[in-house]
């Protein structure tokens, strides 16, 4: 039986975690880092079906990740609906538009050149899900009243990092993307005002032709200060 302990009132259980020896854990770090960098986001996606219960279980593993006092401020919401998802293109492709006809200044646009992106969005109908990620900036009791959330983009951004991780290991592939502004999400899926659009991710297979950017990540100097 699980052990169970009070805490000025409150229930804990025990926690233990795997002991690994210090060459086992080099070995685990390295492979985990070898893995997680072969990740890419993709533009070009297959149709092919994948299956609801595996983006259940990839979400749920997203929803284990830590928030501020737990109060978990993520909603998930999942489209494969053909219809909805046209309309999603839709509204997304004419922000983009905007974007990238007037909104943008050009350092950016330059920026963006490498990855040959344009305000097209082929992707958002192909890819056989979207998940659209929404934060809660506060949140409601069972009376109706208003609660506060903590950290909340904090919260939702690590919990994102995991949804990515998530979705690398079930062999498939995503792209984060931000059409700005986003609140047409909240019109198209009819959600709370508690709720604001997060990030936007199509999941699905790569395409048999995909192709990615030829890009490098810093090295460990560039990213890391150690004391």
């Amino acid at each position: 039986m699980e052990k169970l302990k009070l805490i000025n009132g409150f229930p804990f259980v025990h926690y233990t975690k795997d002991f690994y020896t210090k060459d086992e854990m080099v070995v685990k770090a390295t492979e985990f880092y070898s893995w997680i960098n072969k990740r890419r986001t993709v533009r070009d996606f297959s149709d092919k079906h994948v299956g609801k219960d595996i983006i259940e279980k990839i979400i749920l593993s997203a929803a284990t990740a830590p928030s501020g006092a737990h109060k978990q401020p993520w909603i998930f919401c999942v489209v494969s609906n053909a219809g909805i998802k046209k309309q999603i293109r839709i509204e997304a492709e004419n922000e983009e538009y905007k974007s990238y006809h007037g909104r943008m200044p050009e350092d950016w646009k330059k920026d963006l050149l490498p990855l040959q992106t344009d305000w097209k969005k082929e992707f958002l109908e192909t890819a056989p899900y979207l998940i659209i990620v929404f934060k809660k900036n506060y949140d409601f009791d069972k009376a109706g009243n208003k609660t506060n959330t903590y950290y909340t983009t904090e919260s939702c951004g690590i919990a994102c990092g995991f949804l990515l991780t998530a979705i690398h290991n079930a062999g498939l592939v995503a792209l984060t993307h931000t059409p700005s502004p986003m609140n047409f999400l909240n019109k198209i899926l009819s959600r709370p005002v508690n709720e604001k659009p997060f990030l936007l991710i199509p999941v699905g297979y790569a395409a048999d032709e995909c192709w990615v950017p030829d890009i490098q990540r810093k090295e460990l100097n560039e990213v890391a200060v150690f004391y």
